[in-house]
């Protein structure tokens, strides 16, 4: 039941989600994979997974994270086309430009999702239903035919991405206050961001295993089974109020690459997790902040588990003192790797600077004056090597200078990707 002493709830929220984007981009691209199953894939190889999939091969159970042998079986007429992740980027630049001629962007949630507040002027039925109509023409004219994207509104941000997923491809729902939350009851807690395999065990055993049970709490219970502060949050936000939003920070910043098949050795995995860490090093130049600690993980091609090694860090935003960690932490995925059936075969490799911390404020320094030789005096001359580099490389492109091999046998081709939730900026594809 429905506490009455919950304030109004206007539509306030107008979500949009581009549909199989990735593929529809591609099939955008090349009109020729119009209206075919695709597969787009990190690299070309069976051993890797599927990062998109098109509407045309989801009729065949095809989705995000099913592996490409796996997606030739259910399909022998799939067709897998490696990513292009500056393509992506482009495409979501002139989208969300296209959104903002029909209202202001709050907030870009992910590569492929915008969120829209709506005003008083703007939130009948009538009005933001003509609203996402204008809007999906806006991008299928200006943008590209295959871009189709479904549009979620509701009166808090929670509940109109959870619209948007309730009709795809090319949906519009609309979920109105005085239907919550039973409208919601159809859909399972894993739909709801937020919600894992781990908040959804943590729940059963407190007697919630669907969103009804959940919302037949009061408040208080609601948000002591969910524990943590503002435990309660969940409750509210299914019924429709409209809460500020948390606060957040990044703490860390990272990458990581699929190898080839055939570069998946140790001495390949070093050079690559080394660009890695190149890559990582110059994003947290151009953020302004430092690190404290320095993550090397990875997957073995024999164990689905992660992998993981860390070493502290003075604070730094140099990357040869970065270098010198990662360097440290390789005899022990040696060790790791050393013994295993067929030989070290790592599928994965990462890197990721961890406790970061914006850069408060910066002068001079105070040891140019030093002995070269001195542990200060290199790290002065390496920092400002470092960005040096940047500069070069935004000039003239990726790879201008570098630290190590970039190029030959040993090393594999890492260049920028979309992680979930995050968008490069285009020069990272110059990194």
């Amino acid at each position: 039941m429905i506490d009455h002493a919950l304030p109004p709830r206007p539509l306030r929220w107008l979500f949009l989600d581009l549909n199989s984007y990735f593929a529809s981009v591609e099939q955008q691209l090349n009109p020729a994979l119009r209206g075919k199953p695709i597969l787009v894939a990190p690299v070309d190889s069976d051993t890797t997974v599927a990062i998109a999939a098109s509407i045309e091969a989801k009729r065949f159970g095809i989705k995000t994270g099913t592996p490409v042998w796996e997606a030739k079986r259910l399909c022998r007429d799939i067709i897998v086309t490696p990513a292009r992740h500056e393509k992506y980027v482009e495409f979501h630049d002139a989208i969300v430009a296209e959104v903002w001629r029909h209202i202001p962007v709050t907030k870009v949630c992910s590569i492929d999702e915008v969120a829209c507040r709506l005003l008083d002027n703007e939130n009948s039925v009538a009005a933001v239903t003509a609203l996402a109509h204008r809007i999906k023409a806006g991008i299928r004219a200006n943008v590209g035919e295959c871009m189709t994207s479904s549009i979620g509104v509701a009166p808090n941000r929670l509940l109109a991405k959870l619209a948007s997923d309730m009709m795809k491809p090319d949906g519009l729902v609309i979920l109105h206050a005085e239907t919550l939350p039973d409208r919601l009851y159809d859909l399972a807690l894993r739909d709801i961001a937020g919600i894992g395999a781990k908040m959804e065990r943590r729940l059963a055993r407190e007697g919630i295993n669907d969103i009804r049970q959940l919302c037949a709490r009061r408040p208080r219970d609601a948000g002591n089974a969910w524990g943590g502060t503002n435990g309660d949050r969940l409750w509210y936000l299914l019924h429709g109020v409209d809460l500020p939003e948390k606060p957040s920070q990044s703490r860390t910043i990272g990458h990581s690459h699929v190898l080839s098949p055939g570069k998946r050795g140790l001495e390949p995995v070093r050079l690559t997790a080394r660009r890695l860490a190149l890559k990582a090093a110059s994003r947290l130049r151009r953020k302004g902040h430092y690190c404290r600690l320095l993550v090397l993980h990875g997957k073995f091609e024999d164990d689905k588990s992660n992998w993981r090694a860390s070493v502290k860090l003075p604070v730094t935003q140099d990357s040869f003192v970065i270098l010198a960690a990662l360097d440290a932490l390789f005899p022990q995925l040696a060790a790791a790797g050393r013994g295993r059936a067929g030989g070290f075969q790592l599928r994965q490799v990462g890197v990721t600077l961890c406790e970061i911390e914006p850069v408060a404020g910066e002068q001079e320094t105070l040891f140019a004056h030093l002995d070269p030789d001195d542990p200060l005096a290199r790290e002065t001359r390496g920092l400002a090597l470092s960005r040096a580099m940047d500069a070069i490389n935004e000039k003239f492109g990726r790879h201008a200078v570098s630290v190590g091999p970039i190029h030959g046998d040993r090393i594999d081709r890492v260049g920028t990707k979309i992680a979930f939730g995050r968008i490069p900026e285009l020069h990272e594809f110059h990194e």
